[in-house]
């Protein structure tokens, strides 16, 4: 059965390029960006781990690890690392689990037989500090992932928490946001002192810090 949101997400004890992990207690009380590959030495891999070490810093920002998966070895792993850190003018230091046994992948149903019955499609998971699944998106193995995008999302998701609001459409930090309509106008003008604007009595937008 595929995980779906609000899931918990399984839990696992694996090797990884930087030890062995438990992957709850590996996330604790941060966010995870768990995403995974095709296979080693690929060219659309080698740039998204690249552009995923790059972001480093985004990441950290937002209390978020990221945890790369591709069905190979460590052994791989870190000759690949090499690579990406060569030809990507970076370097990789977040994890990347060994999944030569595919367990992993097919725990979090990333071996889709359409495109491939031995190797991970794109997959992401965004997963949060309660180790609740809060995003899913899959790519097919063609397509580089849209960084922006994910990190647009943990923004998002992140601004909800703490504000118990929607975002709207292409939203970006600074934008207004929805009120939700469960939220009656009583309570939202005592939550939003700041004020809001209603289009539509379901429809109201107004501004966070």
């Amino acid at each position: 059965m595929s995980l779906r949101i609000g899931d918990v997400a399984p839990d696992f004890t694996v090797e990884t390029t930087t030890g062995k992990i438990d992957f709850h207690n590996w996330i604790g009380d941060d966010w995870c960006f768990f995403f995974s590959h095709p296979a080693d030495f690929t060219p659309v891999c080698t740039t998204e781990m690249g552009r995923t070490a790059q972001l480093a810093g985004e990441f950290q920002a937002r209390n978020t690890k990221p945890l790369g998966l591709s069905t190979d070895g460590v052994k791989e792993h870190l000759a690949w690392i090499e690579d990406v850190n060569d030809t990507q003018n970076t370097t990789l230091t977040f994890p990347i689990v060994a999944d030569a046994d595919k367990k992993i992948a097919q725990l979090f149903d990333m071996i889709h037989p359409n495109e491939s019955d031995t190797a991970a499609v794109r997959s992401v998971f965004i997963i949060g500090p309660d180790k609740k699944i809060r995003l899913t998106m899959t790519y097919p193995m063609s397509v580089g992932r849209n960084f922006d995008e994910i990190l647009r999302v943990i923004d998002a998701l992140q601004a909800g928490d703490k504000n118990g609001i929607a975002t709207p459409a292409d939203w970006k930090v600074g934008d207004k946001v929805i009120i939700p309509p469960s939220v009656s106008n009583e309570d939202a003008a005592a939550k939003f002192p700041q004020g809001f604007d209603e289009i539509r009595p379901y429809l109201r937008y107004t501004s966070i810090g």
